[in-house]
């Protein structure tokens, strides 16, 4: 027979390992056998009796009522220590590194914490964190007026970040939106002292740190916990309205400037080679100078000395410097005509032909000119040349 069958062991009980025998059998409450659960009521009062222990309170009332009030006590002990280990656990929190914590305590100033497990009151200290690390970013545009009275559209980023947590947090209510009003005023004191072909071309970089310095002292002096790293002029324009004719200027000083270049190109390429040219004109110059000075000099000289000459043979001379100045005048004429003294006729002298002989002794540098010997020969053929038709002439006028 099983062993939960009555009667299993002849002796007709129920013999159930789970409960005991009530009844006076070994699990009775006589016998101290019984294995069953402990019972709930049981287990409560224990608990309390430690708790009350652990907080000095014991009670030892006797009857029900005693043992109604020592339950209620110990419940109300047990609720407030979870309740303070509750509130103690919800005081710790972390910050991360590249942050930093403000606490408030009752709503006024207490420290700044660094990062790391941190502990503090609930709902007493109230903690903000603050990311100091990070580079914040804020838009800005709108149209501005220029110191010379146009308009532009300018578009800047301003780039920040929190260096005073503390002021980030109690100085200022809104600090971005201080931020912003602040970038507007600079950005249009700085627009406003500008040219506006400065802001389109070339001026942007010096606008962006003139805003720059203007923004980060507006910063300093309202006490944000802002420091302003760098500002980006992302466009500046005319208006959407005008500006195909901006376009139309700045292709026109564009072209402007291109052939300013090109001019100042022709200027370093014909200037240095206009004062070579005048530099080789001084020297060509300087050398005729020279050369002529050299020459009067020489004439000078050549004159002294037939000077002594004519004094001492006139007549010879003479004739020398006759004849010297006949070769210049005839040296390169090919033909002469000579008027006879007493005669009506042209004599007809033909240098070329008398020439011919002596062609190989030219000078083929200083063209057709005569040597002192072609001089004297030709000299002596025009002499009989002249005689002869003159004693001809003069035997016609005797008939």
């Amino acid at each position: 027979m099983a062993w939960n069958e009555p009667g299993g062991n002849g002796d007709g009980k129920n013999h159930d390992p789970w409960n005991g025998d009530k009844r006076g059998g070994p699990g009775g409450p006589k016998g101290g056998g019984d294995q069953g659960p402990p019972d709930l009521d049981e287990a409560l009062r224990k608990l309390q009796d430690k708790l009350n222990s652990i907080f000095g309170k014991v009670n030892t009332g006797g009857g029900g009522g005693g043992g109604s009030s020592s339950s209620g006590s110990g419940f109300l002990w047990v609720l407030l220590v979870v309740v303070v280990l509750g509130w103690a656990g919800m005081g710790f929190y972390t910050v991360d590194q590249q942050e930093r914590g403000v606490v408030l305590r009752l709503g006024k100033y207490y420290d700044t914490v660094n990062p790391g497990l941190q502990w503090n009151p609930p709902m007493i200290d109230e903690v903000t964190k603050v990311n100091v690390t990070r580079v914040r970013a804020l838009d800005h545009r709108a149209l501005m007026l220029t110191e010379d009275e146009n308009i532009v559209d300018i578009d800047v980023t301003v780039q920040y970040l929190i260096i005073d947590p503390k002021a980030y947090r109690l100085n200022v209510r809104d600090p971005e939106g201080s931020l912003a009003n602040a970038s507007e005023s600079a950005l249009r004191q700085v627009v406003g002292s500008s040219e506006m072909h400065s802001l389109l071309t070339e001026g942007r970089e010096a606008l962006g740190f003139a805003v720059l310095d203007r923004l980060q002292g507006y910063m300093q002096s309202y006490g944000t916990g802002l420091s302003i790293s760098k500002i980006n002029v992302k466009n500046a324009q005319a208006p959407s309205q005008v500006q195909d004719a901006f376009d139309d200027v700045i292709k026109a000083r564009e072209d402007e400037q291109r052939v300013k270049n090109e001019a100042e190109s022709y200027a370093n390429g014909i200037v240095p080679e206009a004062r070579g040219e005048a530099q080789r004109m001084l020297e060509e110059a300087n050398a005729y100078r020279e050369e002529v000075l050299a020459r009067a000099d020489g004439e000078a000289k050549r004159f002294i000395a037939l000077l002594g000459e004519y004094r001492k043979a006139p007549d010879v001379t003479r004739e020398r410097l006759y004849l010297d100045m006949m070769q210049s005048v005839l040296e390169n004429n090919p033909k002469v005509l000579i008027d006879v003294e007493g005669g009506n006729n042209m004599m007809y002298l033909p240098l070329d032909k008398l020439m011919q002989n002596s062609n190989e002794r030219r000078d083929s540098s200083r063209g057709a000119r005569l040597d002192d010997q072609s001089l004297r020969e030709l000299t002596d053929k025009v002499a009989d040349e002249m005689r002869v038709r003159q004693s001809t002439v003069t035997r016609r006028e005797g008939r």
